[in-house]
């Protein structure tokens, strides 16, 4: 057999096995072979949730009203990354502590500590979602939607905020497994959620048959009910005992020792996603405020195509988190540091990558997901000076993964703090109001600050302040 064919046959190989969900000791053998089996699923689970935002993009922005109907899911979305903040600080958390807890061999600690994460966000979750009913068309309008699309969209914004404590649940289980080691079972449930998402689509926002056309509230309930079926999955797996994690519903009960661990944990995890989210709704109200309706919506399209580009970056660099968290509670730290190189250096050449067809592609990309000609060119426009930014991005989210899954979630936070609120959005009002640039300025914004933070958190990152978290 040639050596072309046995390479071939190796990854054949390893992408079976990284699909089949196998229990695999991560702390150890080759690093390449265990960043790569935790990145593929990961990888694919991410490009589906990123195909979940483009689904919803391109049967809303070809609605009557496709201005309108674009900056609500937009905003909505803004509004909804505060949830999204607490679960993915409550999924970074759980995700620390159980892989800590597997490379120490305790998977009943682990499945414990992973439970009493879900207690806790859904105690949270159920203020926050209420709040987003009751006040949904005042937020849109608090975000700049101008009254008539407020008034348009706030359907859509009170089912999404409504059902949101199912966002939280499929973070949080994800994290889990991510955590445990079996990101297959994490990328399926998404899978199952967007696919069902991608079916249910066009079926409730045209109408089909006998099922009515709901327009853009449509869009939220496939949103729903796909979802619910990624968590249905997922508990079914939590609670078959065939995985690594063997689960009873005597693991929910509060356990106030653990719930206190993991809030150390979660808190400044949580707040270090609530000071980005913080940051990009105020990008958005910036956008909405001196590009209208339209430049919101362009702003909004271009954010949807980044992110569906960075999210399966992210994918990749959650290996990060896994193997540094399991090789730490195997207190293997050369282990672990040399995960965190590797996992950067596939990232970075996937995100240099995007950033070349981002560049040559954005013009056609846009005109298919809407037909709006002034939306179109701010989109284009958008997304050229985002991806400027591209590589940097590839780098830092491995490292933000890697603080967070040695449960040093403090230090991402410090930077996110002084990076967001210190300088991005201080230099986004200026270059938008003062020198008069409009959206353009705020778009200058977001590269430049998420460079400097990259080199902030590889600077700190070689200090190795995170070796020494215990969790």
């Amino acid at each position: 057999m040639t050596q072309p064919a046995r390479a071939s046959n190796r990854f054949i190989t390893l992408l079976k096995q990284s699909l089949n969900g196998e229990n695999t000791d991560f702390t150890k053998g080759s690093i390449r072979r265990a960043v790569l089996l935790l990145a593929i699923p990961m990888m694919l689970e991410m490009m589906m949730e990123s195909v979940f935002a483009l689904v919803d993009l391109y049967f809303v922005g070809h609605l009557e009203n496709s201005s309108f109907a674009v900056q609500t899911v937009g905003l909505t979305e803004s509004v909804l990354t505060i949830i999204y903040s607490l679960a993915i600080g409550m999924s970074m958390a759980a995700t620390a502590v159980v892989a800590r807890r597997v490379g120490e061999k305790d998977p009943v600690a682990a499945a414990k500590a992973g439970m009493q994460a879900i207690v806790i966000a859904m105690a949270v979750n159920a203020v926050l979602g209420v709040a987003g009913v009751i006040f949904a068309e005042d937020i849109l309008v608090l975000m700049g939607s101008s009254v008539e699309s407020a008034h348009f969209g706030a359907p859509f914004t009170r089912l999404m905020m409504g059902s949101s404590f199912i966002i939280m649940l499929l973070f949080l289980f994800n994290g889990i497994f991510r955590g445990a080691g079996n990101a297959a079972i994490a990328m399926k449930s998404l899978w199952i959620a967007n696919i069902a998402n991608i079916f249910l689509c066009p079926l409730f926002i045209n109408g089909l048959g006998p099922v009515p056309a709901f327009g853009l509230t449509g869009a939220a309930m496939a949103t729903i009910i796909g979802r619910s079926l990624g968590v249905a999955y997922q508990l079914y797996n939590l609670l078959n005992g065939k995985g690594i994690l063997k689960v009873s519903m005597a693991y929910f009960k509060p356990h106030w020792e653990q719930i206190k661990a993991l809030i150390k944990i979660a808190a400044p995890g949580v707040l270090q996603f609530v000071i980005a989210s913080c940051s990009w709704i105020f990008l958005a109200r910036l956008v909405a405020e001196t590009g209208g309706d339209e430049g919101s919506a362009g702003y909004q399209s271009a954010l949807r195509i980044m992110m569906f580009f960075m999210l399966p970056a992210w994918g990749l660099s959650g290996a990060a988190a896994t193997l540094v968290g399991q090789n730490l509670g195997a207190r293997d730290i050369g282990r672990a540091e040399r995960s965190v190189w590797v996992t950067a250096k596939f990232n970075v050449i996937y995100m240099a990558g995007i950033m070349v067809i981002t560049l040559l592609a954005a013009e056609p990309m846009m005109w298919f997901f809407t037909n709006n000609p002034h939306v179109h060119d701010i989109a284009v426009k958008a997304i050229r000076i985002l991806c400027s930014g591209y590589v940097f991005y590839g780098m830092g989210m491995v490292l933000i993964n890697a603080f967070n899954g040695a449960g040093d979630t403090k230090t991402p936070s410090v930077v996110n703090f002084f990076g967001f609120w210190l300088f991005q959005i201080p230099l986004a009002y200026v270059l938008a109001l003062k020198a008069g640039l409009g959206p353009v300025g705020v778009f200058i914004a977001i590269p430049v600050a998420e460079t400097c933070m990259s080199i902030t958190s590889f600077i700190l990152f070689k200090r190795g302040r995170w070796k020494k978290v215990e969790v």
